[in-house]
């Protein structure tokens, strides 16, 4: 870990770059490559680490930008087997202005684009990127992969490091890499979840249904939560929505008795939670509500508490997850 610091970067270059939408959306997620080629960050990434990104230019204060960090979308080899290119999914954020101190406009609604994100996206290949890194030690793969089974649960650009998990666990690295000598192909069952708010906006869909479709043990499952779902249960959002969240997604599963209800009950299951910050309330609270046990501690405070009662507070200061669930949330 940090090998390279933000304030000594070193320089990537862009490889490539394209969007990695379903559809036409709202939103614009791409997928960056970038070379680290001859830095100390090359052949130095574990799949489900980060890694910094310090944008050219200066803040509203002429300060240097502050590093930026992204989840690695790459396997341990990176893109080309020799850890020399590694890729993240970085989101554009866009949004009107809304006051927030006593000295901002209130009537400045005009538009505001997010740092880091889209000068990232702004990019072309052969452009330069200052980078740092790597950070992260726990979002990791176990070193014997074939003594677990998984279940990845994932919103929005949250999808980042387990596509990495995935080209390692299934995909293998390419012809030449020195990481083929020692890889084999996970066998364990693996489940992914991908949560988002309209089908268009789903990430790297094509491929993880290529991927589904040539590993019988892999299972993709979708969760949309602001389009109509006969399945989905009761109303959420709108009158006009019917949808779920990937924690109404799992509850469906389980009260049905699906393959996911042995997944979660077994012993050798590792859970990975990677998106928004918050989603992992509503697992927690499921896997407490289904008795489910192994991936949570509870605080001897809601010992004598029905878990209906539990409040979010609750599960924010009281709950905490285990060795055996992962959490990288934003």
């Amino acid at each position: 870990m940090h090998l390279v610091m933000p304030n000594a970067p070193v320089t990537g270059v862009i490889h490539a770059t394209s969007l990695c939408m379903k559809g036409k959306s709202a939103s614009f997620v791409r997928h960056v490559e970038i070379d680290i080629t001859g830095t100390p960050l090359e052949g130095s990434f574990r799949a489900g680490q980060s890694f910094g990104v310090i944008p050219s230019g200066t803040d509203r204060n002429g300060k240097p930008h502050k590093v930026r960090l992204y989840s690695l979308a790459s396997p341990s080899w990176g893109e080309d087997g020799f850890g020399r290119i590694i890729a993240t999914t970085p989101k554009r954020a866009i949004a009107e202005r809304e006051a927030q101190r006593p000295t901002d406009d209130p009537n400045d609604h005009s538009l505001f684009l997010g740092v880091c994100s889209n000068w990232l996206c702004d990019r072309n290949a052969g452009d330069a990127v200052d980078l740092s890194g790597p950070n992260g030690k726990r979002f990791l793969l176990p070193v014997d992969t074939s003594k677990h089974e998984y279940l990845f649960l994932a919103t929005g650009t949250g999808i980042a490091p387990f596509r990495g998990f995935l080209m390692e666990l299934l995909v293998g690295p390419p012809a030449g890499s020195p990481a083929s000598a020692n890889w084999k192909r996970c066998e364990s069952p693996i489940h992914l979840v991908m949560g988002t708010p309209y089908t268009s906006d789903l990430l790297y869909d094509g491929w993880l249904r290529e991927l589904a479709s040539a590993h019988p043990n892999f299972h993709y499952h979708i969760a949309v939560s602001r389009e109509r779902n006969a399945e989905a249960g009761p109303n959420i959002g709108s009158a006009a929505t019917r949808g779920e969240y990937v924690h109404h997604y799992l509850d469906r599963q389980l009260l049905a008795n699906s393959p996911l209800t042995q997944l979660v009950r077994s012993p050798r299951t590792l859970v990975y939670v990677c998106g928004l910050a918050g989603m992992q309330l509503g697992v927690f609270e499921l896997f407490a509500r289904h008795g489910i046990t192994g991936y949570t501690k509870i605080g001897p405070e809601l010992a004598d508490k029905p878990v209906p009662e539990w409040t979010t507070e609750d599960l924010k200061r009281r709950v905490r997850p285990t060795h055996r669930c992962m959490l990288e949330v934003y």
